[in-house]
């Protein structure tokens, strides 16, 4: 579903991605775990087309995303739950769904998919007139893979969903992440610095270190390498 080729891109004059190529099986979940500053987030960002690359290409479904700008990248079916989580805290939770759909042309839809984000996040349908603002970390994670279901991807990038949460709430979004997957086979590329979870519910790890990618493989071989487990997981 998605190839990246020989990958380079910049801030300034940091060089943040250094030559990366890696590949999403549809229908798959893929890991991509490291330390702060390995380039992760920058790559996530690249793939939306918020960053544009140095050199390379990113293919998705035979279509090059390299030179398209960030909401045609989400019309071809690319959304992403970005780090922070990054809702719209003066809006309400029902408001910040709306705007996940705003590049829907599929407007009539719209009904059935908000009910199929209430059965799956139970919260959020309790929440619907908050402010985004007043969520707790945990409902705001929620909210924000949620507001990105909302334009019907079929790839979506979560970027550190474990960040700033209760570890209570972290395991019941990875369980709905796996969930979400398994159930609408919908393919997902995990930003994660929580290698431990991450390995256990992926497919396909790859490690990334400062720019480059280190190791890759399949994910519970990675949670078994010496390496990784010294490094990542805190063995």
């Amino acid at each position: 579903m998605l190839a990246i080729n020989d990958l380079h891109v910049n801030y300034g004059a940091i060089k943040a991605i250094k030559g990366i190529s890696l590949s999403v099986k549809e229908g798959s979940i893929v890991t991509l775990i490291g330390a702060n500053g390995a380039g992760k987030t920058t790559l996530l960002r690249t793939i939306s087309s918020i960053l544009k690359p140095v050199s390379g290409k990113i293919i998705f479904s035979g279509s090059e995303l390299n030179s398209l700008p960030p909401d045609k990248v989400v019309e071809l079916g690319i959304s992403q739950s970005p780090e922070g989580r990054m809702i719209f805290s003066n809006l309400t939770v029902k408001e910040n769904l709306e705007m996940g759909a705003y590049t829907r042309k599929d407007r009539q839809n719209l009904k059935d998919d908000l009910e199929f984000i209430y059965t799956f996040f139970p919260r959020i349908k309790e929440r619907l007139k908050q402010l985004g603002g007043t969520l707790s970390g945990g409902e705001q994670q929620m909210l924000a893979i949620s507001r990105a279901l909302m334009s019907k991807p079929k790839l979506l990038l979560l970027d550190e969903p474990s960040l700033g949460i209760a570890p209570i709430l972290v395991k019941t979004i990875f369980e709905k992440i796996v969930a979400l997957n398994k159930q609408t086979g919908l393919t997902i590329l995990l930003v994660e610095q929580n290698a431990n979870i991450a390995l256990s519910v992926a497919d396909y790890g790859y490690v990334m270190e400062t720019g480059v990618i280190i190791l890759e493989g399949n994910a519970k071989s990675l949670a078994q390498n010496e390496e990784v487990r010294k490094a990542y997981l805190g063995e």
